[in-house]
């Protein structure tokens, strides 16, 4: 019976472990891959796998009745694979080095104040800041990316007249066309009317005699 308890109390702590995981994951600013995955910039490829694969088992949706856990569990998973990409992580780093340059301006910090670096509040505030610069570039490229669909937009009006433009044409000239004989035809009649209409009568010639 004892072992029972103990065996319950267990699982429950490891459910709890599970909760406590999936929550933590789904209020980290989903961008920053490092936060995510609960890790620091700098690490191997080795140590963002070996993380990958604790977590991964700990809230795989299959492993907990946890309704966020499918969630928690992609995002996991997206952060991973964007800090095994070289490109997209070497982009991430350069945010970051650049959320601490910025810190370190507005704290008039140098090198050389790595105790206050080093700080809980200091490391707080950076990643306060990494988070600021990630959501500046994102709003710059959705800016870029608007200005880039409506100049495609521009071109595509532009395509889209000049085809309007050509079969309006090609219409026309079909039009002339299929009316040729007809026009050809009034012609002749107009033709054939004028010269009629202009014939002078022959007047009689009175014979003498």
């Amino acid at each position: 019976m004892a072992d029972d308890i103990i065996d319950e109390l267990n699982a429950m702590g490891k459910e709890m472990d599970k909760d406590a995981e999936i929550e933590r994951i789904l209020a980290e600013f989903r961008l920053d891959a490092y936060s995510v995955l609960g890790l620091q910039p700098g690490v191997p490829d080795s140590d963002i796998k070996k993380v990958y694969r604790a977590k991964s088992l700990l809230i795989h949706p299959d492993k907990t009745k946890n309704p966020k856990a499918p969630d928690a569990f992609d995002r996991l998973k997206k952060a991973q694979t964007e800090l095994l990409d070289e490109k997209k992580r070497k982009q991430l780093d350069s945010f970051i080095d650049d959320a601490r340059y910025l810190l370190m301006k507005e704290k008039k910090l140098t090198k050389d104040d790595t105790e206050v670096m080093q700080s809980e509040e200091f490391l707080q505030d950076w990643r306060e800041k990494t988070k600021w610069v990630i959501m500046d570039n994102e709003k710059d490229r959705m800016k870029r990316e608007k200005a880039m669909l409506r100049e495609e937009g521009r071109e595509a009006r532009k395509v889209e007249e000049e085809m309007d433009a050509r079969k309006r044409k090609r219409e026309h000239e079909q039009a002339w066309e299929d009316t040729r004989e007809q026009r050809i035809d009034s012609w002749r009649d107009f033709k054939g009317g004028a010269n009629g209409g202009n014939k002078k009568k022959k007047k009689k010639v009175k014979v003498l005699g």
